[in-house]
């Protein structure tokens, strides 16, 4: 299991290899019946969870591909991690993970 933390060390323990930088990133888009429900949600007001759980998802696949990355290159920790967001067009979003690929002891 790969540990990920924000922080630039694993507290308790020995960075013995900086690997390097590690990422792994998707491009969403948005879903034509979930901009209905969402625009209607906007009408009642409330947390538009279809948006909440779309992003959720991008997030989780982002991740999984910088762990492999990460895996990949023979690490077992990833330190320094990010997560970011950009709109690359009027209905699509990049999330981007990444980080600094280490083996720790």
């Amino acid at each position: 299991m790969m540990m990920i933390v924000t922080t630039d060390y694993v507290a308790n323990k020995n960075i013995k290899v900086v690997i390097g930088y590690v990422r792994g990133s998707t491009v969403q888009s948005k879903h034509v019946g979930k901009d209905i429900l969402a625009s209607l949600r906007t009408i009642v007001g409330g947390e538009i969870t279809e948006y909440t759980e779309m992003m959720t998802e991008a997030r989780q696949r982002a991740i999984a591909r910088m762990v492999k990355d990460a895996e990949d290159k023979g690490a077992n920790a990833i330190v320094g991690f990010r997560l970011q967001s950009s709109a690359v067009m009027a209905s699509a979003s990049e999330i981007i993970a990444y980080g600094t690929a280490v083996v720790i002891e």
